[in-house]
């Protein structure tokens, strides 16, 4: 017994079942070793492979589903970095397959999400783990090739909607994928990308007779995505009494796509003039709505009957809003504010009560136009291109300066009140106007006011001469113009230069105030149809951007 080439102890399998028993036998090694040779694994071994997508951020990225149903103890493991979501779907899958009479084999179980090293996250992957278990069990005859599966599924076999459908199907046209299954509610989001044969579907029932041909499903078409706007919801211009001259100001911040700031006392209308603002900005291009969707579909923020973004966003948060609430972030990094108002505008409503470092978050997202998040599971860029309108009081309570009511705030409590928004921040925005309160000769007219369809036809006006003069490069807007190429899109005639000098000299500009002073000069240009700045032009611009030497002075 103690001669260790004669005896061997080893585990052994029952013959009569899949499970394991411990047994000792005393045999030779020689009996042992021609015993394995004969021992072929693939005699029980069923493997399957079905494509799916998964999502990082705006990032999608394609993932194989590996399905291996082997002889063991009755297990069901999903491997490959699956988080929290992921992993509970075995449950999911062993219900929806009970719901058509299908029973898991007592058998050990393997679903592997390929690459192993990048972490799954969500629901998306569940069809496709259920498809691959099918596969692997026989029950489904047909190839998978050209085939990709994104959705949830729900106990009872529904095929459930999952955010980031629109990113995935991009990546999937790109594969050459020939057919897309997603659930049915994703089904108009996804087909709003060509060239990809995307067929929506309610439960797994339904899948299955596709796939098998007794019942083919027919691909999905896309939306209507013309929505008009509903007169109840319609905020017009025409409703504003007076104030020509912020109007004017708001018109070329929506035909250059500026940033503005409005400083008046409670009650002059500023955030009654930004809640109109979206009536007057210029139409979404293709390549705008895109990247648009893109951002709302991650964020689950899609509306199923219209799954395409066709006007510009407006976004208005609380002034109680976190940095992360603002800017996106959390463990797996999600979009914020700044990234959701993408190719819209962005509303700051009472700007001096949120939190000054939330606030100077916004510095740099302003000028790149895109936010990067870095987190422990990796780095995400967001596209954040936006305007950005702020509204704010002159003081704590509202009224210096104003021409008719005393301010009752110390120079001290104003210092504090100002000293909230900084002076970086305070010199991205292009245009700084002052809201006066609204005479009672203005509120009481009866002359027709003019009306945003009015003031939208001409600022649509100014953003085709800038298609033009932009054509061929990644700018869209005035706005976006950079340094190097201002010389060349903002010719000035002789006077309006020494206008521009002599202004430069005498407020001691900064020469980002001076590139943004040219911005709106060439914007101000655009909407007179002049190809040259003219003085008046320039004029106009010293004015709007003059705010914060003239209105907030320091104490």
């Amino acid at each position: 017994l103690l001669h260790r080439k004669t005896f061997y102890l080893c585990f052994a399998r029952c013959s009569s079942c899949d499970f394991c028993v411990l047994c000792i036998y005393f045999f030779p090694v020689t009996w042992y070793t021609e015993k394995k040779k004969h021992t072929d694994r693939r005699n029980y071994t069923v493997f399957a492979t079905i494509k799916s997508l998964g999502l990082f951020g705006l990032n999608a990225f394609p993932v194989d589903v590996e399905v291996d149903i082997q002889k063991g103890l009755p297990h069901f493991d999903i491997v490959g970095l699956p988080d929290a979501a992921v992993k509970e779907s075995r449950e999911r899958i062993r219900a929806a397959l009970y719901s058509i009479s299908v029973t898991l084999p007592p058998k050990h179980i393997v679903v592997n999400l390929a690459p192993a090293d990048v972490k799954k996250s969500g629901t998306m992957h569940d069809l496709a783990i259920l498809v691959g278990v099918l596969k692997s069990m026989g029950q489904l005859s047909c190839s998978m090739q050209g085939k990709f599966f994104i959705g949830e599924v729900s106990l009872s076999g529904e095929v459930r909607s999952v955010n980031g459908v629109l990113p995935m199907t991009i990546l999937a046209r790109s594969l050459g994928v020939e057919e897309l299954y997603v659930p049915a509610d994703n089904a108009a989001e996804a087909a709003t990308i060509q060239d990809v044969r995307v067929f929506g579907v309610h439960n797994i029932g339904e899948l299955i007779d596709h796939l098998e041909g007794d019942a083919p499903l027919s691909p999905a078409q896309p939306a209507d995505f013309t929505e008009p706007d509903a007169p109840e919801n319609l905020l017009d211009f025409s409703d504003v009494k007076g104030q020509q001259t912020v109007k004017r100001a708001l018109e070329i911040v929506a035909a250059g796509g500026h940033n503005v700031l409005l400083v008046g006392a409670p009650g002059s209308g500023k955030s009654m003039l930004a809640k109109r603002m979206p009536y007057i900005l210029p139409e979404m291009t293709m390549e705008e709505s895109i990247e648009t969707t893109n951002i709302y579909s991650i964020s689950g923020l899609l509306d199923p009957k219209h799954p395409l973004i066709t006007k510009r966003p407006f976004r208005a948060p609380h002034h109680t809003i976190s940095g992360v609430g603002l800017v996106g972030g959390g463990t797996v990094p999600h979009p914020g504010e700044i990234s959701l108002a993408h190719n819209g505008l962005l509303f700051l409503d009472e700007l001096a009560e949120f939190d000054r470092h939330t606030l100077d978050i916004l510095r740099q997202p302003l000028e790149d136009h895109i936010v990067t998040i870095t987190r422990a599971a990796g780095t995400i860029s967001h596209p954040c291109r936006f305007m950005l309108v702020g509204a704010m009081n002159p003081c704590p309570c509202g009224y210096y300066g104003h021409p008719k009511r005393r301010c009752s705030c110390s120079p001290q409590a104003i210092q504090r009140y100002r000293s909230r928004i900084s002076g970086p921040l305070l010199e991205r925005f292009d245009l700084q106007v002052e809201v006066d309160p609204v005479s009672y000769e203005d509120l009481t007219t009866t002359e027709p006011i003019e009306t945003s369809a009015d003031i939208r036809k001409r600022v649509q006006a100014a953003r085709e001469i800038q298609e033009k003069r932009f054509s061929g490069t990644s700018i869209f807007c005035n706005a976006q113009i950079p340094a190097g190429k201002l010389q060349q899109y903002c010719p000035m005639e002789e006077t309006a230069e020494r206008l521009v000098q002599d202004a430069f000299d005498r407020l001691g500009l900064s020469a980002r105030s001076y590139d943004r002073l040219l911005k709106v000069g060439r914007t101000i240009a655009d909407l007179a149809g002049s190809a040259c700045i003219l003085r008046r032009h320039m004029a106009a611009a010293i004015q709007y951007c003059s705010l914060s030497w003239k209105y907030l002075p320091p104490i």
